[in-house]
């Protein structure tokens, strides 16, 4: 299954490069890419997955790199 999530205040590629090191680390996921240019998160995730326990451990991710990006 594949999600598109939009991210608001990624501030450097970089630090797209770290949540993407991390988000791959989540059991469901399959594939992360994150585009800084166009600030939106690409997920490929196994098909039994719960969108809401996925979206928690994301937004995990994306915290523990940058406290001000969020994931919607």
């Amino acid at each position: 299954m594949r999600l598109i999530y939009r991210m608001e205040n990624l501030d450097c590629a970089h630090c797209a490069q770290k949540m993407e090191d991390k988000i791959a680390k989540l059991e469901v996921v399959e594939s992360v890419s994150i585009s800084f240019m166009a600030q939106k998160m690409i997920l490929q995730v196994k098909d039994d997955c719960e969108k809401e326990t996925l979206l928690e451990g994301v937004r995990a991710a994306v915290s523990s790199v940058d406290k001000h990006c969020t994931v919607k």
